[in-house]
């Protein structure tokens, strides 16, 4: 066989694959909403962020973060931390808890501000740590913020993952996966930051269901984390449906989250450029949904698409372009949700 079949073989063989897990991934997920015992909280009404020190364009991440762009300001870091400030105040105005947690110059980690991609915490009292892509972002693993954890969330298991990193394999947290909670399904598109062992591996021992697929940008260059095309909420899923280019695929997202009763607000291209898929559900301290966006997100939606969402959520919407610009990441990129415990 020569090279150019080969590679085609290889090619249908990763597609089938990727259909026949998706697919099964759907079945094994519609048995888990039909014997759910609805314990789960799919959203929680505290968060931690992390207070940038320096934060600036991190040339490891951009290799392959079509999102990142170097900006023309001179004062980022000065710009970022007013961005990140004002966040932080928007939120608890809104009657959200945040666990700010105040980042160190050194070790130099330019994209602190983007804790969820190195750990997460589960309403059973597990702690996720995640292997990161990029060495730099491995820094970020500080101790004052793993103490911000543990003082803020009742640590009952520690599920560590880092060691993957030795082998070049990664899952950067809940931006390479966006988590349905209730129902155990985590939704993965694959690329260098979402690798599909280390996925199973997670799976297997916090008992979700993995849907994975492949998606695209307009450019048809593989988008780097799942959470900048598709938010999962209690009762809504935003997505761009259209970067799912197998129509079998994107059949099986789609039946995927309408089997977990997701009512879905599909999205464009350039409406995931202006990061409209980066979103995040919380609770207010009365228990009441809010969605988070960034203000360049929101700018974005149709006024169909705003008055539906409002209708269902109240609507936080931060200003953040200094870190959209430079990061490639936005609202949702900026909070690690802290889980207090079974309901």
């Amino acid at each position: 066989m020569g090279n150019a079949e080969s590679a085609l073989s290889r090619h249908n063989a990763l597609k089938t694959g990727l259909v026949v897990l998706a697919l099964a991934a759907v079945l094994a997920a519609s048995l888990n909403i039909r014997e759910k015992t609805g314990t789960s909280l799919q959203t929680t009404d505290t968060v931690l962020m992390v207070s940038p020190a320096a934060f600036g364009y991190n040339e490891q991440t951009a290799v392959n973060n079509a999102f990142q762009k170097s900006g023309s300001a001179d004062n980022v870091s000065e710009l970022a931390r007013k961005e990140s400030d004002d966040y932080i105040e928007l939120l608890k105005e809104n009657g959200i808890h945040v666990v700010a947690v105040e980042d160190t110059p050194e070790p130099h980690t330019p994209d602190s501000v983007f804790p969820n991609n190195w750990f997460s915490t589960h309403d059973d009292g597990t702690l996720v740590l995640y292997p990161m892509f990029a060495e730099n972002r491995r820094l970020e693993r500080k101790p004052a913020a793993l103490e911000a954890i543990r003082q803020s969330f009742d640590v009952k298991r520690t599920v560590d993952l880092t060691s993957y990193e030795e082998q070049g394999l990664f899952l950067e947290g809940t931006g390479s996966m966006v988590l349905d909670r209730v129902n155990k399904i985590a939704y993965a598109c694959r690329s260098p930051r979402t690798d599909e062992t280390v996925l199973e591996d997670f799976c297997s021992q916090l008992g979700y269901s993995a849907v994975l697929f492949e998606a695209v940008d307009a450019n048809g260059t593989q988008i780097y984390h799942t959470n900048v095309m598709m938010c999962v909420g209690s009762e809504i899923a935003v997505v761009c449906m259209e970067a799912i280019r197998d129509p079998d695929q994107r059949s099986a997202v789609r039946e995927s989250l309408e089997n977990a009763g997701k009512t879905i607000v599909e999205i464009t291209f350039d409406q995931m450029d202006h990061f409209a898929g980066n979103m995040l559900e919380v609770r207010d301290r009365d228990g009441e949904p809010c969605l988070i966006m960034s203000l360049t997100a929101y700018k974005s939606l149709t006024k169909e698409q705003i008055g539906f969402l409002e209708s269902k959520v109240k609507l936080i919407t931060p200003a953040l372009d200094c870190i959209e610009e430079n990061g490639g990441g936005s609202a949702r990129c900026m909070i690690a949700e802290i889980f207090q415990g079974n309901p």
